[in-house]
C-alpha cells in the first residue's frame, strides 16, 4: 500500500491509466477477473468454500458475470446463497483508488459528485488519492419491510443545509443512501421480497439508467454498480413478491438446491461446523457424521415435515457442534484423553435439530421432540445398512433373546462401558466394517459397538427403553389359526326341525 501513488498526478504516471479507469466498470472488472481465473486455474474451483455447486449453480453464475448482468440467487434456507454473493469480492481488483474522503467513491478520472469536481478543479494533480480493498467495495442490505427510499437511496439533509449556508437543492445537502455509497462496487439486497413494492421501484433507474435521484431535486448520479439479489422463492406468498418490472429487469435468475449427496452435505458441514476445539484431541467417526447428515436428507423427504420451508444446511452443522459438545463433556468429567462422539450423542443434539423443523398438521401432532426421534432413527436404519448389509449379527441378536441388557448411558465412561460390552457374544467381532479393531482405543470401540447396537434397534431386531437399556425385541404375537376338525367330528349346531 506505501507504494501506491497518493495524489492524482502521481496517479496518472502509474499503471492505473486514465484511460483505463475512465472506461472499465464494475462489470468489466468482474468479468475480466472470472475470464483470467477460467484460464489459469482450469478445473479448479471458481469460488472457494462452496460445494456441491460446481455443475449446476456455478456454471449459470459464471455466465451471468461473463454476460455482465445483475442476477439474483432464489433458493430456500441454508443453501449458500449470501456466501456465493459475498465470494465475489474475490473477482474485484486488489486496489481501487478513489478521491480521498469521497462518500461514493469517485473516480479520481471522472468525478460524478459536486464536491469531488470541485476539489479536482482547485487541487489539480495533487488531489489526495485513497484506495479500497474488495472487501470494502462489496455493501449488503437485509431488506426489512421497514427499509425507505432514503436508506437505499439518499435524502437531503438540512443539517448539512444550515452548516454549511447552501440551499436544499444543492448537492452538498445530500446525505446519500446505501446504494450510492457502494458506488464501483457491489452492492446486494437479501431476502427481496421482503422489500415493499414501492421500494422496489426506487432500483428500477439505477438498473436500467444507470443513475438515482434523490428528493425529486435534479440530481442524477450515474452509478457503477453491479447489483445481486437473494431471495426464497416459496415465500413470496407469505411475506410479499418481487413485482414484475423489477424481475424484468433482472438479467439471470438462478436457482440453488440442497446437496444432491450425502457426502456432499458431509463435506459442507465439516467444512462449516466448529470442531477444531482448543481441549481434547477429536477422533470423529464416519458413521457418525453419516447419520448427522441423514437425519437432514430424511428430514427433507418427511411428509410432516413442511417442504416449502425447507430443512436448512445449518441443521447438520449445529447438530455436529452439538455432538461433539457433548462428547467432550464426557471426556472431561471422565478425564479421557481423547474424545470420541457415539450415537447417544447424536440423541443429545436434538435442541439443534428440533428448532430448525417447521413441522406440518401431522408432525405438531406427534410434537417435534418425536418427530426427531424418528429422523435419528431412520438416520441410524439406513447408515447401519451401508457397513452390515449381509453381515451375520444373529449371535448378538441371540444374546439379547437369551434374556441379555445393558445400559449405555450418553455419560458413562469408555473403560466402563467397554467391559460391559465385552460381555456381549460376537459383538466386538464385529468392529471391522467401521475401521475399528480390539487394538483401538476404549472410546473408538465403544463408540463402534454402539452404533451396532442402535443400527438393530432401529431396524426393530433388538430393543431399547428411554433409559437407554437395550434388551431383547418385542416378540411379534402369531397370528391367530382357525380350528380344524377331524372329518368325524362336527361342531355343534342348533337345528330347528320342521315338520
Amino acid at each position: 500500500m506505501s507504494s501506491l501513488p497518493r495524489t492524482l498526478g502521481e496517479l496518472r504516471r502509474s499503471i492505473f491509466s486514465e484511460e483505463r479507469l475512465r472506461t472499465r466498470r464494475v462489470k468489466d472488472e468482474l468479468r475480466e477477473n472470472l475470464t483470467s481465473r477460467l484460464r489459469a486455474n482450469g478445473d479448479a474451483p471458481v469460488f472457494a468454500g462452496i460445494v456441491g455447486y460446481d455443475d449446476t449453480v456455478v456454471p449459470q453464475i459464471v455466465n451471468a458475470i461473463l454476460s455482465r448482468h445483475n442476477f439474483i440467487l432464489l433458493g430456500l434456507r441454508g443453501q449458500a446463497k449470501s456466501r456465493i454473493l459475498r465470494a465475489l469480492t474475490t473477482l474485484l481488483d486488489p486496489h481501487m483508488p478513489y478521491l480521498a474522503g469521497c462518500e461514493v467513491h469517485d473516480n479520481p478520472y471522472a468525478p460524478i459528485c459536486r464536491r469531488c469536481r470541485e476539489e479536482v478543479a482547485r487541487l489539480g494533480d495533487d488531489s489526495p488519492i485513497s484506495y479500497l480493498s474488495p472487501d470494502d467495495r462489496y455493501v449488503e442490505k437485509l431488506a426489512t419491510p421497514d427499509v425507505t427510499i432514503a436508506d437505499l437511496i439518499g435524502d437531503i439533509d438540512p443539517i448539512k443545509a444550515a452548516r454549511g449556508g447552501h440551499e436544499l437543492s444543492s448537492e452538498l445537502t445530500v446525505h446519500y443512501g446505501l446504494l450510492p455509497r457502494s458506488n464501483r462496487g457491489i452492492f446486494a439486497i437479501n431476502e427481496l421480497p421482503d422489500l415493499a413494492g414501492k421500494i422496489q421501484v426506487g432500483l428500477f433507474n439505477i438498473m436500467q439508467e444507470g443513475d438515482v435521484q434523490i428528493k425529486g431535486y435534479p440530481i442524477r448520479l450515474p452509478l457503477d454498480v453491479a447489483l445481486v439479489f437473494s431471495a426464497n422463492p416459496e415465500d413470496y406468498t407469505a411475506r410479499g413478491k418481487i413485482i414484475t418490472p423489477l424481475k424484468d429487469r433482472i438479467g439471470s435468475e438462478i436457482r440453488t438446491h440442497y446437496p444432491a449427496t450425502v457426502e456432499e452435505g458431509i463435506a459442507i458441514t465439516a467444512q462449516e461446523a466448529w470442531t477444531r476445539r482448543n481441549g481434547h484431541p477429536l477422533h470423529l467417526p464416519n458413521y457418525v457424521q453419516e447419520v448427522i447428515e441423514r437425519v437432514a436428507f430424511a428430514a427433507r423427504e418427511d411428509k410432516k415435515i413442511d417442504k416449502r420451508s425447507g430443512v436448512s444446511q445449518r441443521l447438520p452443522i449445529s447438530a455436529l457442534e452439538n455432538v461433539v459438545s457433548n462428547a467432550e463433556r464426557r471426556a472431561i468429567r471422565n478425564d479421557e484423553k481423547v474424545v470420541v462422539p457415539r450415537i447417544s450423542d447424536v440423541y443429545a443434539a436434538m435442541p439443534a435439530i428440533t428448532g430448525k423443523l417447521e413441522l406440518e398438521y401431522e408432525g405438531e401432532m406427534k410434537g417435534a421432540d418425536h418427530v426427531g426421534r424418528e429422523l435419528i432413527r431412520a438416520a441410524i436404519a439406513k447408515t447401519y445398512d451401508e457397513y452390515y448389509t449381509g453381515a451375520n449379527v444373529q449371535q448378538i441378536v441371540q444374546w439379547f433373546d437369551l434374556g441379555g441388557e445393558i445400559q449405555l448411558s450418553d455419560s458413562v465412561p469408555a473403560v466402563e462401558a467397554l467391559e460391559k460390552l465385552k460381555g456381549i457374544q460376537g459383538l466386538t467381532d464385529k468392529l471391522g466394517p467401521l475401521s475399528v479393531t480390539q487394538k483401538d482405543s476404549p472410546e473408538q470401540q465403544v463408540s463402534a459397538a454402539e452404533f451396532i447396537l442402535e443400527g438393530l434397534h432401529a431396524h426393530k431386531r433388538i430393543g431399547r427403553s428411554e433409559e437407554r437399556v437395550f434388551k431383547a425385541g418385542e416378540k411379534k404375537p402369531e397370528p391367530a389359526r382357525e380350528k380344524s376338525f377331524e372329518p368325524d367330528e362336527k361342531p355343534y349346531r342348533q337345528r330347528r326341525q320342521f315338520n
